[in-house]
């Protein structure tokens, strides 16, 4: 079969965020290299295709290869992460099945405000938190107390998450609020700071679907707060990264980890996601807080989600086969209503 490797690239100047963001934005190319080398051992062929500037050329590329089936590690569009749904959208038009969410879950998780919302409104606990659009001074509210931690509204990869994040006093959550609107061009997320034990949950499948071991992400006493900051997922000699420690399996007694994986099961059918997902859940007194549901995440041979399928008997090949199989049956079931 001739899967394509879609992935994007970067351009040679972001127009929102802080230079050292392309570390993350150029991780893309790396895990396409894996997923192609996995599907090349599947007997698969596997051509790479990068989404660039320019989309004529893209479609033409993945026209004239002949491509069965693309799979999909597009997380934006030429350095903008708001168009990650767009470009599964473009596959949906022009008729090409691919792997992960469908372009409505992609754009809703990509918004956290919204996916807040939803959480809410089907009774799914997720930190307390409001929306500070550019232009708008903090409303404040009763029930949020400090600390809080600020967020970038439509980023993930820990994009606009440093030390600074987290904020006690007033001054200072103005500040970061302000550093959101102009550095990320978007909407301040203002969330109650949950103090308790992070967890990544990482769900593989359809229907049946399968929450993988969970695992834990533990920090060192010598962080300033225990997040997961943009230095401490990405940049590999930095304090952050070496005082962040991801545990898999978490040690967790089996009440606790059956109500993790429940509240994270219960979230990615509730976004309809596919395939595969993240989900990541700090516990505090015994309530397992959804801090955000990823549709796309990293599924490099080193990233969480690959970790915690190896950690269940899924080597990587057989976790990119996994997906690969998932994409291909929703393919030839719409086939065969059509």
């Amino acid at each position: 079969m001739n899967v394509a490797v879609a992935f994007n690239r970067v351009p040679p100047t972001l127009f929102k965020g802080e230079a050292a963001d392309r570390i993350s934005e150029e991780g893309a190319e790396e895990e396409a290299l894996a997923v192609r080398q996995a599907l090349v051992s599947l007997g698969h062929a596997a051509p790479l295709i990068p989404l660039g500037h320019d989309i004529k050329a893209f479609l033409e590329t993945l026209q004239t290869t002949g491509t069965d089936l693309v799979f999909n590690l597009c997380e934006g569009f030429w350095g903008n992460s708001r168009l990650e749904g767009h470009v599964a959208a473009l596959f949906d038009l022009c008729g090409l099945a691919f792997t992960g969410s469908s372009p409505l879950c992609l754009g809703f998780t990509q918004d956290k405000a919204r996916t807040k919302d939803l959480l809410v409104r089907h009774g799914l606990p997720t930190p307390l938190s409001i929306l500070v659009n550019p232009g708008e001074p903090f409303p404040g509210h009763p029930a949020l107390t400090y600390p809080l931690i600020v967020k970038p509204r439509f980023e993930d990869a820990s994009l606009g998450i440093t030390e600074e994040s987290v904020v006690t006093e007033a001054p200072a959550l103005g500040q970061r609020i302000r550093y959101i609107h102009d550095t990320y061009r978007q909407g301040a997320l203002v969330e109650e700071f949950i103090d308790g034990r992070e967890f990544n949950a990482a769900v593989l499948g359809n229907g049946p679907m399968e929450v993988l071991p969970l695992s834990e992400i533990q920090f060192q006493s010598t962080l300033k707060h225990a997040i997961v900051s943009y230095d401490g997922k990405w940049r590999e000699n930095s304090p952050a990264y070496l005082g962040t420690e991801p545990i898999c399996p978490a040690p967790l007694p089996s009440g606790e980890e059956a109500l993790v994986k429940d509240v994270a099961l219960r979230a990615y059918q509730l976004l309809e996601c596919r395939d595969y997902a993240r989900v990541d859940i700090r516990l505090r007194d015994g309530i397992p807080y959804i801090l955000e549901v990823n549709a796309n995440p990293d599924i490099s041979p080193g990233a969480g989600l690959a970790r915690a399928a190896g950690v269940a008997g899924i080597g990587y090949t057989k976790l990119i086969e996994r997906i690969l199989n998932l994409a291909m049956n929703r393919k030839e079931l719409q086939h065969a209503k059509s």
